[in-house]
């Protein structure tokens, strides 16, 4: 072919290109004008010109598939392949031949050497881009409908990548991409349901933490035969809400000796069994606002649950308070009791009879020094969500004193069982926490959200160390086994011990607590996610809700604000005085669903 000259047309990369002078480089003028200097190897003659300029590359029509036959098993050029397809050699004509050969379909090689394919290469290739074609137009309409809000059940399989997204199962998403959406967890919920792929009240976060929501279905053992205290005569009462399905604790008064009597279920979960290790992934049961996920099979509760049964066993600590407050007198036994199921405001209504006046004393006594020990009472709105048939009922849960009395109640045994295990050398679960850099004792809501704040997670450790938010030395919490597995731990300990067979030793026990701590914390921030998200359902299903909002932070014209009938915490804007503990009324402004958040504004 001709050498290289001004006019020429050539390939540079995969674009055509026009020679405008030669020197020691090349000078070549690419589509839109734009000019570049290359090196003679850089580009490959189509054609030698004159072309004035690339607006004269034409489209070009031809016989394609008839010389492709006629040319089968030989090689030519783009001179004589442009000659036979399209009956000239012209600049527009060479161009259109070369992407005949860049195409892939009827020909390959190069300008200089181009071979026709075999007839069972280009079926197969034909074949290939007709599929490919079909899914392009299946695609293309997939994307229109899913842009106008109106996908078919057929477009659900297609789907199931942006589910995926949105439950941080996989970081990408072609459809994501196509509809050039950030590809975000937020932005495939909020897809999916505007798709109407997830239901309007679906809540994702279970399954993106990555809860095992399945039912146990262990078989449970029967409860073996032992000598247990007949604690019968004495009354018991299982006190909590009137919706509880697994009471697991109890209290009783026999003279100046507080019984608390715990569901014994490690009788019936034994160490490294299925039950255990199984409840040991779980952490704890968890509790949604629709429904519970136990980490233990409800036949456990259902057999075990104080009061559930007419006679009910369990581990029943005793132990007495002194004047000054402090647990003595610690004794640990299996018993059989009967219990009387009571709820809070129930039990609200009987604190002047016996034996709950003398109980509340005692509570109120053992609160005291708590107090001086420097225990934090931190007393933020707190409400319990439920759905019932898709219907999200809030209901703010009253201050009372049978539930601060119960709370007491339960923090004696806790600590009571960490000196029994420390006298004993158990090696248990110990519940810690490290004291604020400060003491105060706030009054307001203000103060007790900012003291709030101070205070570090409470932490698992096999070693005693204080819980200053409780103002105890040495705490573990042992009184919910069926709900729990750091307290049904201390149970296996406590029996085995009891029994008079081997503990275990601390490296095991340090080792059940990272385990089970790993399930526990997925729970909670999976539980406090799921409240917020039906909370955003109850304002999106309520349009005209108001409520009243406490300021307890503030900076500028930005506040946090608590809703106490919501027990919900946000942000808004407030202009004017308003200072902290002061009380404005909100209203919803903008809910956004998939990014877990409201916007208010003041009424």
């Amino acid at each position: 072919m001709s050498e290289l000259t001004a006019g020429a047309l050539v390939l540079y990369k995969i674009r055509p290109a026009r020679i405008v002078e030669v020197s020691d480089k090349i000078s070549i003028e690419l589509e839109g004008g734009k000019a570049k200097r290359v090196r003679d190897k850089d580009v490959t003659l189509l054609h030698p010109g004159p072309l004035s300029g690339l607006h004269q590359l034409t489209p070009q029509s031809g016989e394609v598939a008839e010389n492709w036959e006629l040319l089968e098993g030989a090689e030519t050029d783009i001179k004589e392949l442009s000659e036979l397809v399209f009956g000239d050699y012209t600049p527009a004509m060479a161009w259109a031949t070369w992407q005949l050969v860049a195409e892939g379909l009827y020909f390959e090689g190069k300008p200089h050497a181009i071979r026709p394919r075999p007839a069972a290469s280009v079926e197969s290739e034909i074949a290939a881009r007709a599929q490919r074609a079909v899914e392009a137009e299946a695609w293309n309409g997939f994307i229109q409908r899913l842009q106008a809000g109106a996908v078919l059940e057929e477009d659900r399989k297609t789907l199931s990548e942006v589910e995926a997204l949105a439950l941080e199962q996989r970081k990408k998403s072609r459809i994501l991409q196509a509809l050039a959406v950030q590809e975000t967890p937020v932005n495939a919920h909020r897809l999916l349901l505007k798709a109407g792929y997830w239901p309007a009240n679906e809540n994702p976060y279970p399954r993106r933490m990555g809860i095992d929501e399945s039912i146990p279905g262990h078989t449970v053992p029967p409860l073996a035969e032992e000598a247990r205290l007949d604690l019968t005569h004495l009354p018991a009462f299982a006190i909590d809400d009137e919706d509880n399905q697994d009471p697991d604790d109890a209290v009783s008064l026999d003279g100046e000796r507080i019984w608390v009597h715990v569901a014994d279920v490690a009788a019936l979960v034994a160490p490294d069994s299925e039950m255990d290790q199984d409840a040991r992934a779980r952490g704890a049961n968890l509790y949604l606002p629709d429904r519970v996920i136990p980490m233990l099979p409800p036949a456990v509760t259902d057999r075990l649950g104080l009061g559930l049964q007419q006679r009910s066993p369990a581990l029943s600590i005793a132990f007495t308070l002194s004047e000054q407050g402090e647990v003595e007198n610690i004794a640990i036994h299996p018993s059989w009791l009967k219990v009387e199921r009571i709820s809070y405001s129930e039990a609200d209504q009987r604190l002047r009879e016996a034996p709950f006046a003398q109980l509340l004393s005692k509570s109120q006594r053992y609160r005291q020094r708590r107090k001086a020990a420097g225990a934090a009472s931190i007393q933020l709105p707190e409400v319990k969500l439920k759905v019932h048939d898709g219907k999200v009922e809030i209901h703010p849960l009253p201050r009372l004193e049978s539930r601060e009395m119960i709370t007491d109640l339960m923090l004696m045994a806790g600590e009571g069982i960490a000196d029994y295990c420390q006298s004993h050398q158990i090696a248990i679960p110990f519940a810690t926490q490290a004291p604020p850099e400060e003491r105060t004792e706030p009054e307001d809501m203000a103060g007790m959200y900012a003291y709030r704040r101070f205070f570090k997670p409470t932490q698992v450790k096999t070693q005693p160390e204080p819980h200053a938010g409780l103002g105890l030395a040495a705490y573990t919490r042992a009184t919910s086994p069926l709900r729990r597995y750091s307290d049904l731990l201390t149970h296996q300990q406590l029996r085995a011990h009891l029994r008079g067979e081997g503990v275990l030793d601390i490296h095991a026990v340090s080792e059940r607590i990272a385990q089970s701590e790993m399930g526990s914390m997925t729970n909670r921030k999976t539980e406090r996610v799921s409240n917020n998200h039906w909370r955003l359902i109850y304002l999106r299903d309520n349009p005209e809700w108001q409520g009243e909002a406490v300021i307890v932070a503030k900076e500028g014209e930005r506040a946090a604000v608590l809703l106490p009938s919501l027990g919900m915490e946000s942000r808004v804007r407030i202009k004017g005085e308003a200072g902290l503990n002061d009380r404005v009324r909100l209203k919803p402004r903008e809910i956004d669903l998939a990014g877990l958040s409201c916007y208010f504004r003041v009424v």
